[in-house]
């Protein structure tokens, strides 16, 4: 585990969240986040839930950012900073930690990079070695490209992106500012368009592009494919966990998340602020409009026009009704055994 050398102190990190230090020393320094288990006396954690209540009245915690509701569950040596939404508040806490504790990439070209004709570099870019730049890219200012980055012609990269070791990004494709993306993504490879025909398979070319909003966030070997004639869209504040397939013409609403290894298949809509779980599937040309939760494993196989919360692959239905279906199941084997027994009986009558 990184820690801070001077750390931060309790009172200043109240301060940075805006909430009340209800008990404990303001001016003791906090060096590094941890688990309630992992936590030690310089260390500053978080309770959001009563399933850790336990773990927080051993905990070793210097400090603590509770709801405020949980307050009592935290043992009395640590220091409590009382939050409405404690998870959340302890993430934007990660994030100023993460910053101080960050290694700049220093600006400029490697000179191990290959960079194409007529190629437009913004100001305090950073270029990795045996990164290659196609011919007309844009590249925003202060964006960082890690070591063995593609980025092909005509490409657009914004401001602030980040693009981590060996991510490709092929011809003509568009990410926004403050994007980042994780090792060995692929984003505009072709989309899977094939035509059947007397002499096998016939390639469709895949004529469109790839347009990603703002403040995305890719995770690790994701495929994203470029459109067949429109663009593959990926909205603004978009994140998507690693080993995810995004097909062709696929279009993601803003602020949608996606866990790993869910694969949406081509021309799927997908609306705004949906929460995909990991292993998920979706069908190609549905549509799922805006607020949908689906739970992991979840094969979706027709569109969905109400938001909720949705499950199951026999087939999907709304989370409760799924529930109930569940449990209808799992008690089929005692109902098949009752069956026989009252066929028996009944035959034993006649």
């Amino acid at each position: 585990m990184r820690r801070l050398d001077t750390g931060l102190s309790i009172g200043e990190l109240a301060r940075r969240l805006d909430a009340p230090l209800r008990r404990g020393d303001p001016d003791t320094r906090i060096h590094a986040l941890a688990s309630l288990a992992a936590a030690g006396p310089h260390d500053l954690s978080f309770l959001a839930s009563a399933r850790h209540a336990a773990q927080a009245r051993a905990t070793r915690a210097a400090a603590v950012v509770v709801a405020p509701g949980l307050a009592d569950e935290v043992a009395p040596h640590s220091a409590l900073i009382v939050a409405d939404d404690a998870q959340r508040a302890f993430a934007l806490l990660a994030r100023d930690v993460a910053a101080l504790l960050a290694r700049p990439a220093p600006p400029g070209v490697h000179p191990g990079a290959v960079i194409g004709d007529g190629v437009r570099l913004g100001r305090d870019v950073s270029i990795g070695p045996f990164a290659s730049i196609g011919d007309g890219a844009v590249i925003g200012d202060g964006a960082v490209l890690d070591a063995g980055v593609t980025l092909g012609a005509g490409s657009i990269v914004g401001a602030g992106c980040r693009l981590r070791a060996r991510v490709v990004i092929e011809h003509d494709c568009v990410l926004g500012r403050d994007c980042t993306v994780f090792a060995g993504t692929v984003i505009g490879a072709d989309g899977f368009g094939f035509a059947s025909g007397p002499q096998g398979w016939e390639k469709i070319p895949q004529l469109g592009g790839v347009v990603i909003g703002d403040a995305v966030e890719i995770g690790a070997n994701c495929a994203i494919d470029r459109g067949a004639l429109e663009d593959t869209v990926i909205g603004n504040g978009c994140k998507l966990d690693n080993l995810i397939q995004v097909a062709h013409n696929v279009r993601l609403g803003e602020h949608t998340a996606i866990a790993g290894c869910v694969g949406i298949a081509g021309s799927a809509i997908v609306g705004r602020r949906c929460r995909i779980g990991g292993g998920a599937g979706i069908l190609g040309h549905l549509e799922i409009c805006d607020d949908v939760t689906i739970s992991a494993m979840s094969l979706v196989t027709r569109s969905i026009r109400r938001p909720g919360f949705y499950s199951g692959v026999f087939p999907l239905m709304d989370n409760a009704g799924w529930e109930k279906s569940a449990a209808m199941l799992r008690k089929l084997p005692q109902w098949r055994a009752r069956l026989r027994r009252l066929e028996d009986t009944h035959g034993e009558e006649e």
